[in-house]
C-alpha cells in the first residue's frame, strides 16, 4: 500500500491542483501541506491535526478521504483505533437495577407499615369505664378535734396605695435625636447593562462582509461564502482566519468557547462555553 503523502500527491496531480491552490481552499499553511505529502510527521502537530489536514486535503479534490485516512493509520508503528464495544442491550442492564429496585422499595413499605402501627397504638384513646386518674388540686386543711375551739386566722394587713400624682418633667425621658447616619438616604445602586447578543446587532452592518475568527483553544469550523463554496478545517490555538463575502456568510463551529469573531472589525458577542457546537449561524444577524 502507498504511503499517505504519495497517494495524495497523486489525487493532486491526477486532478491539475498546484499545492498553493489547495492550501488555499483549505487555509492550511503550505508548509503543512509539503510535510504531509512528503510523510515527515515529525514537522506537523498531533496526530489529531493530521487527520484534519488530510480530510480537508481530499474534500478540496473532491475525493473521499477515507482511503487516505486508512493509509495513515495503519503506517508503520501505528495502528487503527480500536472498536468501541457493542453497548448491552436495555433490558438485560436495568434488569438488576429494577430487582433493586422492588426490593428497597419493600422494605420502605415494611418500615413505613411498622411505624404507622406504632403510632396508632401510642394514639389510641382509652377504653371507656376505665377509672381515669385523679387530678389534683389543693390539699383540705386538717380537721379541728371537737374539744378545742376553733381558732380564726389572723387577718392579713393589706398595704394601702397611694393614689397616683403627677410625674416631675425631669423624671419623663426624652426621645433621642436622629443620627445624621440615620436620616441620610442610602445611595442609589444603578443597574449594570445587559451584555449584547446577536439578535441586537440586527441591521448594524453592511457588504461586503470582513469575518475574522481568532483561535485561542483548536477548534473545527466550516464557513459557507456568496458563491456557494465551503471551506472546513481544524485550526489549531494562536492562529488566525478571515473570509470576505458581498453576501451573509453561513458558519459552523465546533467549539465554541474557543473562537473570537470580528465581523467588520466590530467584536461579535461570545458564542458559548467550550465544547458547544454551533451550527449553521448566519453572519450578520437577521440576514437570510
Amino acid at each position: 500500500m502507498a504511503s499517505v503523502g504519495a497517494h495524495l500527491r497523486e489525487l493532486r496531480t491526477r486532478r491539475g491542483v498546484s499545492l498553493e491552490e489547495i492550501a488555499r481552499t483549505t487555509r492550511v499553511a503550505p508548509r503543512y501541506l509539503e510535510s504531509l505529502e512528503a510523510d515527515a510527521y515529525d514537522e506537523l502537530p498531533a496526530p489529531v491535526f493530521i487527520r484534519g489536514f488530510i480530510r480537508a486535503y481530499c474534500q478540496a479534490l473532491g475525493e473521499s478521504p477515507d482511503e487516505a485516512l486508512a493509509c495513515y493509520d495503519t503506517r508503520e508503528g501505528h495502528e487503527p483505533p480500536p472498536p468501541r464495544p457493542a453497548p448491552l442491550p436495555r433490558a438485560a442492564a436495568g434488569e438488576p437495577r429494577s430487582r433493586g429496585t422492588i426490593v428497597v422499595s419493600l422494605i420502605l413499605l415494611v418500615v413505613l407499615g411498622m411505624a404507622l402501627f406504632t403510632v396508632a397504638l401510642v394514639l389510641q384513646p382509652r377504653e371507656e369505664g376505665q377509672p381515669s386518674a385523679p387530678e389534683l388540686g389543693p390539699a383540705p386543711p386538717p380537721p379541728v378535734p371537737a374539744s378545742e375551739p376553733a381558732i380564726p386566722p389572723p387577718p392579713v394587713a393589706v398595704p394601702s396605695t397611694p393614689p397616683p400624682g403627677p410625674v416631675p418633667a425631669s423624671a419623663v425621658p426624652r426621645a433621642a435625636p436622629p443620627s445624621p447616619a440615620a436620616s441620610t438616604p442610602p445611595p442609589a445602586v444603578t443597574p449594570a447593562a445587559p451584555a449584547p447578543t446577536l439578535a441586537a446587532l440586527a441591521g448594524e452592518f453592511s457588504a461586503p462582509y470582513r469575518l475574522i475568527a481568532r483561535v485561542s483553544d483548536p477548534t473545527w469550523i466550516r464557513v459557507r461564502t456568496e458563491d456557494g463554496r465551503t471551506s472546513e478545517e481544524t485550526i489549531p490555538a494562536g492562529e488566525v482566519r478571515e473570509w470576505v463575502s458581498n453576501r451573509p456568510l453561513v458558519v459552523t463551529i465546533g467549539n465554541a468557547g474557543g473562537v473570537a469573531l470580528e465581523l467588520n472589525g466590530r467584536a461579535l458577542p461570545p458564542l458559548g462555553a467550550r465544547g458547544v457546537v454551533i451550527p449553521r449561524l448566519v453572519l450578520p444577524p437577521g440576514s437570510r
